[in-house]
């Protein structure tokens, strides 16, 4: 039997064939490795073949108990032996590998925790299908991608969107008690209006009756007093009673005009005797003449004089205590 010789031309085919494969699996295992995140190529039945280099940086710093690169190791059996907090999640991950498997679905994500004592971190497991054209069956493709930063803005961003429908809630609240409140001074400001009016209405009364009042005085001192003093005045007397009846038609004119209303309103601190004193001043009589009409002493008309100017604020004053009377 003749040995085939070996073509020279097919030799060199084969030999740049095994080359291009070599280079082209370099350049995958250098494409994974740039990823940031944990890359594992899986066969059909879940053992690993192939992780870049940050699943190996990720297992040397987990401490594991195996080869960091884990080829070999069935990622499924891990996932189904896993016990613990974590234990739903693993089991959640190999159900979706299985469906991708299955040709169920073709791809699978989820999240899923995994914090460390100092410090909270999550990742996003995504898988998917991938034929491997030089063995022929399908394999999976399992990345691990760091997302807490995602995960912390997406925290936040719930915070403060429940911080701010917090504050929404207590403006429209707030708002609330303001239409209430204002609500409620609009009443009171009814109220007050509808009381003003009461008063006002009380005080118009008042008036009326104080102006009836001071008509039925001056109607009864004219028909039952002044016919008498008229007459009193056409008699014979002497002057001292002469000065007695125009002190008494002085007085009367008074209390019939509103000098001595507005004197003993305006200055309630003064006393009776100061009333009359002041009226008989304003009437132009001196203290003599006041002093015999009252039949009291000049000085004593003098003191009550003064304490007049003191009360009316006239003290110390160069202010003439008739005048000031005769403009009040």
């Amino acid at each position: 039997m003749a040995i085939p010789r070996l073509d020279k031309k097919s030799f060199g085919a084969g030999r740049t064939r095994i080359e291009a494969d070599k280079k082209l699996l370099l350049w995958s295992q250098t494409a994974l490795d740039s990823l940031s995140a944990r890359v594992a190529v899986l066969d059909e039945d879940g053992f690993i073949l192939e992780t870049n280099r940050a699943w190996k940086e990720f297992a040397r710093a987990g401490g594991m108990n195996m080869r960091p690169d884990t080829v070999g190791v069935n990622y499924l059996s891990v996932c189904d032996k896993a016990r613990g907090l974590g234990s739903p999640q693993a089991q959640k991950a190999a159900d979706g590998i299985r469906s991708v498997m299955a040709g169920k679905s073709d791809e699978f994500v989820m999240e899923y925790p995994c914090h460390s004592p100092s410090e909270k971190s999550w990742f996003n497991l995504r898988v998917t299908r991938l034929k491997l054209e030089f063995e022929g069956p399908m394999g999976l493709v399992v990345s691990h991608e760091n997302v807490t930063n995602v995960k912390r803005a997406h925290i936040t961003l719930r915070r403060r969107d429940t911080e701010l429908r917090l504050e929404k809630l207590k403006l429209e609240e707030a708002n609330a008690a303001l239409r209430r409140r204002e609500a409620d001074l609009k009443l009171q400001a009814h109220k007050l209006e509808e009381v003003n009016a009461a008063l006002r209405a009380l005080v118009r009364q008042r008036d009326e009756d104080q102006q009836e009042i001071e008509e039925k005085v001056v109607s009864q001192v004219k028909e039952l007093v002044q016919p008498f003093l008229d007459r009193l005045k056409t008699g014979v007397m002497d002057q001292r009673h002469k000065t007695l009846v125009e002190v008494i038609d002085s007085n009367l004119g008074d209390i019939m005009s509103p000098f001595v209303h507005k004197l003993s309103s305006r200055f309630l601190s003064l006393t009776p005797s100061e009333i009359r004193i002041a009226g008989l001043v304003k009437d132009g009589l001196t203290s003599k003449e006041i002093a015999d009409i009252l039949c009291i002493t000049p000085r004593t008309v003098e003191f009550h004089r003064e304490s007049i100017r003191a009360r009316l604020g006239l003290k110390g004053r160069k202010a003439n205590l008739r005048t000031h009377l005769l403009g009040l």
